[in-house]
């Protein structure tokens, strides 16, 4: 466990707090507490923070929690959360937008529109902000951070400040090769123009389609299993006779079978362990084998 003296003799200027509960953070609305939850105040306060935190405490981003299963056991550690200081999105140039690691995808399309920016209306599909679109290579609707990303400005778990391009990054499907324990706090966007009502109308044309087809007033995770090559995961589940299959209060979705949802009552723990049974089925029915997409974190 952490001790409290390392971290509260620092002069931290932002909040911190101890054994702070990260369902309310997360979509799941399930999960156990965060040793200590961090939300700088600004960039020099997490990276003074950073710096000062003794090497052997783990250190862990969240941004909107939409991607993510807190397990029952909580987080040991730091968790960091970006708030205000780090959702600014501002144009570069007539191409380019700035925007801040906590920004949500809405946020960076709905400028990039009023910019006249096309090619990054896709962000307004992803639930999450600009540090988790950029670890793991967000996608959706035909569109890639990849294809888009200029570079990032990231601090390292020394405190350390630097800037990468996209081609430092290692990107693959859903994957970058950034370190661990490292924050991003601001990204570069790369568009292209476009006028204002086009870009609105296809933006609009993504929330339809999102809205018809995915579970979004319930208590879920997004996309739950990475598509495996030559396939569509939610196609794997179904044939595999999952859609509908529950475990204590987790279910497979009806309406979208890689969704996993959280009826009301549902354990972190019975979450998971739907989603491993899900994997064992398709396994067995297919041979193929589902990747994890949601990040499953902390003990269980």
């Amino acid at each position: 466990m952490v001790e409290q003296p390392t971290l509260e003799k620092n002069g931290v200027r932002g909040k911190l707090t101890p054994q702070a509960p990260l369902a309310p953070l997360v979509w799941f609305k399930s999960g156990g507490a965060a040793e200590w939850l961090f939300e700088p105040k600004d960039m020099a306060d997490l990276q003074a923070f950073l710096h000062d935190l003794h090497p052997s405490v783990p250190v862990m981003a969240l941004g909107l929690g939409s991607n993510m299963i807190v397990r029952d056991g909580g987080v040991p550690g730091v968790v960091v959360r970006l708030g205000k200081a780090f959702a600014r999105v501002e144009k570069v140039d007539e191409v380019t937008l700035r925007c801040g690691g906590g920004a949500s995808g809405i946020l960076v399309s709905s400028t990039a529109r009023d910019a006249g920016i096309a090619g990054v209306e896709f962000l307004r599909s992803i639930p999450g902000t600009v540090g988790g679109f950029v670890r793991m290579n967000g996608g959706a609707y035909g569109g890639e951070v990849k294809d888009i990303l200029v570079d990032c400005d990231v601090v390292l778990r020394s405190g350390e400040l630097i800037t990468l391009g996209v081609a430092q990054l290692g990107y693959t499907y859903r994957h970058s090769e950034l370190p661990d324990g490292a924050m991003v706090v601001s990204a570069q966007f790369r568009g292209h123009p476009g006028e204002p009502g086009a870009i609105q109308a296809e933006m609009d044309r993504i929330s339809a389609s999102r809205e018809a087809s995915q579970p979004l007033r319930s208590k879920t995770g997004g996309s739950t299993f990475k598509n495996p090559e030559g396939h569509k995961a939610w196609q794997l589940v179904d044939e595999a006779g999952c859609r509908g299959l529950t475990l204590g209060g987790a279910q497979v979705s009806e309406k979208h079978t890689n969704f996993l949802i959280n009826t009301g009552t549902a354990t972190s723990a019975e979450i998971e362990a739907l989603g491993e049974e899900v994997r064992r089925r398709v396994r067995e029915n297919s041979g193929v084998e589902l990747e994890w997409e949601i990040q499953r974190v902390g003990e269980q």
